[in-house]
């Protein structure tokens, strides 16, 4: 067992370095062009409407109010780790 998480350890360990022949980490973003390219990635308005729901983070509670409705329930549902969907 533990040879076993041992190995999956190292081996995660080795997918976070860069890969062979690589020069490491990007270079930072220069201050002068911060702004340009955070506008570039920055959804417009009209794109993140989804931000405008009223999500319920408790099932109970959503399919109490759906009930209550008469609507269906949406099921918006992750698994991996908080950050990124892996």
């Amino acid at each position: 067992m533990f040879r076993t998480t041992l190995a999956l350890a190292a081996g995660a360990l080795a997918s976070l370095a860069p890969p062979p022949g690589s020069a490491g980490p990007p270079a930072p973003i220069p201050a002068d062009q911060f702004q340009s390219l955070h506008a570039l990635v920055k959804p417009a308005k009209d794109e993140d409407q989804w931000a405008q729901i009223p999500w319920l983070a408790s099932l109970w509670e959503a399919r109490q109010q759906a009930a209550a409705q008469g609507k269906p329930i949406l099921l918006w549902e992750m698994d991996g780790q908080p950050l990124g969907c892996t």
